[in-house]
């Protein structure tokens, strides 16, 4: 006995031994790692006070510290910034859904500044600034190298004011210039409408404080209007251009709809970053059929709801695929009164994807065809005038006596309904596909 006894505690001297030599090599790669970080602070420390002493105007030490705070948090990836407390004071006021400015939600794409989207009812949108575009100029002043936030900065002014933007847009050879007047920014979270008699159109255009509430509200009045959820076919959920917001916001839409399961995951660096969140039972359109729109200008929360009610098999995503943006970023407030806006995770749809830099792809492909400026109210006088006769229209035909009057009236009301979708494609051609959609669904249902 005492010998196993001494066998296994010589085991366990060996042991201690053998971890003890590990350690110490670990231990002083540690120590030299702590010493290169003091000696590149101290750099900083010297590049700093050198920039104050001897450069050749008077710089302002605060603004110096600002920039070195968000080079360094720009670095990592184009989400992550520095905000200062004017900033900041502007990010809260964002989400509760008014500002100043132009309208447009940006990012950084090889030293060019991208339009993500632009916002609904906002000056950028009734200029014409479309997802994709490249700022490449404002006020003739090149903005190619800027950081993103000096960029923004130089878009920013008082409302009423006036600014010209010099765009870069796929298909033309040359940037063109846009002029805009600085505005306050309301932004309606959700509108809503119904298309074909039976369907409601929900258009959420951003996910703030507004956003859920805003989608029962809208749901329940097109509900009411209809006479019950009985003579609803489905309903478009359109977040096109909606270029996200509060991923609680997009958590609570998301369920709305969805009766049970994972709604979307998060994943980070650390345990506290790492979150399931789950739908709760109840759907606001009782199973209704669903399509929702996407483009390129759909990102971050939109994708969260898009690939959580795709991979859920509770909607058909219809248009072009999304942005990408598959990241969650934390505003951390900081001293100062300022704060960080920080990449803390990457979130999975509940089939476990990450949509980061890949997107959400819609299950039905559909472009929207730019417009025919040409086009004329002249020319589609005579487009309708050209249009094929039928036998309806010919002297002297056959009555149909297999219909009631009644009969009748119903068969001409649901071809007006169908012919309403059909001049909706020439405003809107997704949207009018949607309704399509969900028009075939209820045919093929028996409804």
């Amino acid at each position: 006995m005492r010998k196993y006894v001494l066998a296994a505690l010589g085991g366990t001297v060996a042991g201690v031994l053998a971890t003890t030599q590990l350690a110490a090599p670990l231990i002083a790669q540690e120590q030299r790692h702590d010493t290169s970080v003091y000696e590149q602070l101290d750099l900083f420390g010297d590049v700093f006070d050198r920039i104050r002493k001897q450069y050749v105007e008077d710089v302002d030490s605060q603004k110096l510290i600002d920039a070195a705070i968000n080079g360094m948090l720009t670095s990592l990836d184009p989400h992550s910034s520095y905000l200062p407390p004017d900033d900041f004071d502007d990010m809260q006021v964002q989400t509760r859904g008014e500002f100043g400015g132009l309208g447009i939600e940006v990012t950084q794409e090889d030293g060019f500044v991208k339009v993500v989207t632009p916002m609904d009812d906002t000056p950028a949108a009734a200029a014409g600034i479309q997802p994709g575009d490249f700022i490449v100029a404002v006020d003739g002043e090149s903005l190619q190298g800027l950081p993103l936030d000096q960029a923004v900065e130089k878009m920013r002014g008082p409302v009423g004011s006036e600014i010209v933007i010099s765009i870069l847009r796929e298909g033309r050879a040359e940037p063109f210039d846009v002029s805009l007047v600085r505005d306050t920014i309301k932004l309606t979270a959700v509108r809503s409408s119904t298309v074909g008699g039976h369907t409601i159109v929900l258009r959420v255009s951003t996910f703030n404080d507004q956003t859920y509430p805003g989608v029962e509200e809208e749901l329940k009045k097109r509900v009411d209007e209809l006479g019950g959820m009985d003579n609803v076919n489905g309903v478009v959920l359109d977040l096109r251009n909606n270029p996200g917001g509060l991923l609680t916001q997009a958590i609570k839409v998301s369920d709305a709809f969805i009766e049970q399961g994972e709604i979307v995951s998060t994943r980070g660096r650390n345990d506290q970053d790492n979150e399931r969140y789950n739908a709760t039972p109840g759907d606001l359109v009782d199973g209704k059929p669903i399509v929702v729109l996407i483009n390129g200008g759909s990102a971050s929360a939109s994708e969260i709801v898009a690939g959580a009610l795709q991979d859920h098999k509770r909607a058909i995503v219809v248009g072009t695929k999304s942005f990408g943006k598959g990241s969650v970023q934390t505003v951390i407030p900081v001293r100062g009164e300022g704060a960080m806006r920080l990449t803390t995770a990457r979130y999975y749809t509940p089939s476990g994807r990450s949509i980061q830099a890949l997107g959400v792809s819609p299950d039905i492909v559909v472009d929207q065809p730019a417009r025919d400026l040409e086009t004329t109210p002249d020319s589609a006088e005579t487009t309708s005038a050209r249009a094929p006769r039928s036998e309806s229209s010919l002297r002297g035909i056959l009555s149909n006596d297999s219909m009631t009057d009644e009969e009748r009236q119903q068969l001409e009301a649901d071809r007006a309904l169908v012919e309403e979708t059909a001049k909706l494609r020439e405003e809107d051609y997704q949207l009018a596909y949607a309704v399509d959609i969900l028009r075939g669904l209820s045919v093929v249902n028996g409804k």
